[in-house]
């Protein structure tokens, strides 16, 4: 990317569509230009574009914020992809090591072999990691290192092949921006939340959004398991509304009074409903942990399935807008008998905006800025360049070209009589190139 265009991305939330711009130094080192976001209503369903139509078109509104607030215009984003089916698949790779050394071109054929994998009735997305063992020992750095045989362990993201349509669809389609790459909300959001301590000890990375939450199960520094579980902050909100609230009541409800557990600290319920006095906090509070206790048995079967029960040694690390509810970290940690931290992005990677570092709500957005590194900024002409195309005579219309001859020449080459012959022509020449004139000069 150059330093002087910047890098734009949109995350499609199931609740909201956020957009960040900003762009990187020679340290990789993120500065924050814009950021915004915009409700979705109901055009997102489980992080999947659900209506093409009212997408493209908040997207198109949300980019014009972005535009206004830097007085610059985006011609290309790079866009979350998300949804329900995201899940990894284990895929393994061996190869004989003809030359008894493990060389860069073997360990771009493994990757080449794991790119080019496709699951039946999925399709494969990105490659997240990898593992690589060398005459069966695990080798971390296998370039160089000598052996018979290397066997590498990829962790692929795969999810239902409909998934990028109909972003496409409403983005491409619908405002006429170029889509320059996917990222993967959940790896985006691990990137820029989770410390390479955690990674290597061991830890479940949850990112609580609206319509779903991703578990991630991290050890050895590798991911093992990803998957997108179909609960997130608007299920609490829907089963708040059955309690005879609207769904913007309950939702003002939920952040406003919802707790995950009682503070033991102070009482629960010490003051009255100011404004809804019919409002019943404490089953308010029991609705929640129900929900609560579906989401928390969802993750134990994952936590489960990756193998690694008991081994996780850095606890559970939550991020996401849904993970700001009142003592759900500590929920968790008494539910899940686990160490439980709270994550935003880290400020090793942003150097300004604290509001959105310290927001759950954005760490998928302000990841994805760490795998973007192409210029999304509009390539205008030089203004120096336009006013010398304003400028260009007439004779650059239809008549111009190597035979089109100045009036001086003219006057000199041909006699008095001779132009008065051909004055027809001379004069629908003149006429055609005039009306050519006028409209280069507007």
């Amino acid at each position: 990317m150059t330093h002087s265009g910047f890098i734009a991305v949109i995350d499609l939330g199931t609740s909201r569509i956020k957009g960040v711009v900003g762009r990187k130094n020679e340290h990789n080192v993120i500065s924050i230009l814009a950021s915004g976001s915009i409700d979705a209503g109901n055009s997102i369903r489980r992080g999947v574009v659900y209506n093409i139509e009212q997408v493209g078109a908040n997207v198109h509104k949300l980019v014009m914020m972005l535009e206004n607030s830097m007085g610059r215009k985006i011609a290309k984003v790079y866009v979350s992809l998300s949804g329900q089916s995201l899940h990894t698949l284990e895929f393994n790779e061996m190869k004989h090591l003809t030359a008894g050394m493990v060389t860069e071109e073997v360990v771009a054929q493994l990757h080449k072999a794991a790119e080019k994998f496709q699951p039946e009735m999925m399709c494969n997305y990105r490659v997240a990691d990898v593992e690589y063992y060398i005459d069966d020992k695990p080798e971390r750095s296998p370039i160089g290192v000598t052996g018979s045989q290397i066997e590498a362990g990829y962790e692929l993201i795969v999810g239902r092949p409909n998934l990028l349509s109909n972003i496409e669809k409403s983005i491409v389609a619908k405002t006429g921006l170029e889509i320059v790459d996917f990222v993967v909300g959940p790896t985006a959001a691990a990137e820029i939340c989770l410390n390479e301590e955690e990674k290597e000890l061991g830890c479940v990375f949850i990112d609580f959004g609206a319509g779903t939450s991703s578990v991630s199960v991290y050890k050895g520094g590798i991911l093992r398991r990803m998957v997108v579980i179909p609960f997130g902050g608007k299920n609490l909100t829907r089963d708040i509304s059955a309690l005879n609230f609207t769904e913007n009541d309950a939702e003002q409800l939920k952040i406003k009074f919802g707790r995950a557990m009682e503070n033991r600290d102070a009482p629960l319920f010490t003051s009255p409903f100011a404004v809804k006095p019919d409002v019943d906090l404490t089953e308010l509070n029991k609705v929640i942990g129900m929900r609560l206790d579906e989401i928390i048995a969802n993750i134990e079967e994952q936590i489960m399935l990756s193998g690694y029960e008991g081994k996780l040694g850095a606890g559970l690390i939550i991020t996401g807008g849904a993970s700001q509810l009142k003592n759900l970290d500590l929920y968790l940690a008494q539910k899940l008998k686990m160490p439980v931290r709270k994550a935003v992005a880290k400020k090793t990677f942003i150097n300004n905006a604290p509001e959105l570092i310290n927001d759950p709500a954005f760490t998928h957005a302000l990841g994805m800025l760490i795998f973007a590194d192409e210029d999304c900024e509009l390539s205008l002409p030089d203004s120096s360049e336009k006013n010398e195309e304003e400028n260009k005579p007439a004779s650059s219309g239809w008549f111009s070209g190597k035979n089109k001859k100045s009036k001086s020449e003219k006057k000199e080459k041909k006699p008095k009589s001779e132009k008065q012959e051909g004055g027809f022509f001379t004069k629908i020449e003149d006429v055609l190139g005039g009306i050519f004139s006028e409209e280069e000069d507007e």
